[in-house]
Parts: structure tokens; sequence; C-alpha cells
């Protein structure tokens, strides 16, 4: 049995009749598949604010970067309200120490990005945030995001659930606040941060090895807020490729020449984007396994969520 990770949903997305027309917007993949390793927290902000279901629609209107919610056509102004009860509701969230968050796409009130802003003539411009969703990235900026459209991109769906695990160790470790678990973390995530960004890996790395002084909350702090910056920028088949090659020396004493050159052959065709990165891994994992590689075996960029999801089959 896993323990499973709190996450926060929009309601809809879960088959909740809750939106505006009284429907909802079950997704399969999320409540099924993800649902096996996520506990939801469910969230619909019109319904949970006091608006009927079903009720008249909303959208948002002026700037993109203070947008008003407001009722389509009897143009009521639910903004005010409507941030005064999600300050509350994310107050009771905190409580829940989510590891991520999945939102309705193109939702006023949910949407993370692309939700249209209407000028007050009535044209739309798609560089929106939802009153809720954007006052959850103010209120955890650290925390994964994604929404229902984006999440079935292969690639940042597979960055968003990495994004995830990483995360909830860190809450983990967090109940510690031990130097020398951090610098445990800092090395079995090593290949992980390399294949997101080695500028960041680096600079996490001054940081650890200036730990002891370094105050400890600033530097719990600093180091997580550039270890999730870093696992925004995605993993790419250029930065995956100098992963593989970097664990391919590991084997250099230990796997015959025709073992190596069959290695270099799977790292250059998934180079090549003819292969997905899971058959690379999988030929490493092997020789891992095979010959007790002690550091390799540690490294979370070999399991970073679990192998049923089959997130890496697609990228």
């Amino acid at each position: 049995m896993h323990e499973k990770i709190p996450i926060g949903i929009s309601s809809c997305l879960l088959g909740e009749k809750v939106r505006y027309d009284g429907g909802h917007k079950l997704d399969l993949f999320i409540a099924d598949t993800l649902g096996q390793y996520f506990e939801w927290v469910p969230v619909c902000p019109e319904f949970e604010y006091g608006l009927p279901v079903p009720r008249e629609p909303l959208h948002l209107v002026g700037s993109p970067a203070s947008p008003r919610l407001i009722t389509i056509k009897t143009g009521i102004d639910h903004t005010e309200k409507m941030l005064q009860w999600a300050a509350k509701r994310l107050g009771e969230l905190e409580q829940h120490n989510l590891c991520g968050f999945i939102f309705k796409s193109k939702s006023p009130s949910s949407g993370i990005g692309g939700v249209k802003v209407y000028t007050p003539s009535g044209i739309p411009s798609q560089r929106g945030v939802g009153i809720f969703g954007g006052a959850f990235m103010k209120r955890f900026p650290l925390t994964p995001v994604i929404d229902d459209g984006r999440l079935h991109n292969p690639q940042l769906r597979e960055n968003f659930i990495e994004s995830v695990f990483v995360f909830q160790r860190w809450q983990k470790l967090q109940k510690s606040r031990s130097i020398n678990d951090l610098i445990g973390f800092h090395t079995s995530h090593k290949l992980l941060m390399l294949a997101h960004s080695p500028k960041h890996y680096s600079a996490l790395g001054r940081l650890v090895a200036g730990a002891k002084r370094v105050k400890r909350d600033t530097l719990f702090s600093a180091y997580i807020q550039g270890f999730m910056e870093g696992m925004n920028l995605l993993a790419t088949p250029k930065k995956n490729t100098n992963v593989l090659m970097h664990i391919s020396g590991y084997f250099k004493k230990l796997i015959s020449s025709d073992e190596k050159q069959e290695l270099l052959e799977v790292i250059e065709n998934y180079r090549r984007c003819l292969i997905p990165v899971i058959v690379p891994i999988t030929l490493v994992k092997h020789y891992v396994r095979k010959y007790t590689v002690t550091y390799l075996l540690n490294q979370y960029y070999l399991n970073p969520h679990p192998l049923e999801l089959m997130l890496r089959n697609h990228v």
C-alpha cells in the first residue's frame, strides 16, 4: 500500500455537478488513474462561495493584471466577495499540506492561465488568470499547479506529477529540518535536477555547501524555492541525454564493449526522438540492479513516480 498524496482539484473534474449549467467535467484519467495515488481535496469556488447550480455564467472584465469577476447578463460584480471567500478557503487548504492542485482550465474563477478577459466593449484577450486560481498561486507559489487542458500534454503531465512527488518528499523533510537530511535530499535528486536545470543544480549545490553559515529557516526556504524554480523548466531530450551519458560513465568498467555500444545507440535514438525516454532508462536500470551501483540506486531520476502511470512512455 502506498501513502496517497493530498492534491487540490476543481470539483467538476471529479464528476461533481457544480458547473454553471448544472453539469460536470469528469476526467477519467484524473479520477481513476491519478486517484490511485492522490487523495483529492475538491474545491469549486463559485458553488462554495454561494452561487446556485445552475447559475448565470461569469466572465472576467477589465485588465488581465487585475480583472473583475462579473456575471455576463446582469453585470453583478462578485470580485471582492470572491476574494474574501478565497482568503478564508486558502487558510483551510493550508491545513491539508497540499502537494499540488489541478484546476479547471479557462474558468474565470479557477483558471491559472489563458483565461479570456474582456474589455468593457466586449473584446476578449486570453491572458487572464481566474480569481481563485490566481489567489492560490500567490498564497502557495511553490506548490505545483496545472489545469486539465495542460494535463493532457504528455510532457507537461509528466513534469507536473514528477514535481508533485518531489514536493511530497520535501514536505516530509521539513519535519526534521536536519542539514544532513537536506544533503541527502540534494544528493538523491542530483540527476533529476540536472535533467531540468544544470544551472539551478549548481546554485543549490553552493547553497548546501555553505549550509552551516546560513540560518536554518533561510537555508530551507532558499533551497526549495530554487529547487521548484528548476523543476518548472522542462526536461528536454538534450538535457536528458546529457544525464544519461553521465550515468553511462558509471558502467564503463562493468559492462562489455557490446553492451556499451548498445547503451550508446539507445541513448542516441532517444536524443533523435526515435524512442521515448523510458527505453534508455529501462536499460540503465537493468545495469544498476545487475551491478548494484548504490549511488544510482538512490537517484530519484530513475524512479521519480510510479511506473504504473507510464508517464515516460510518451516523452
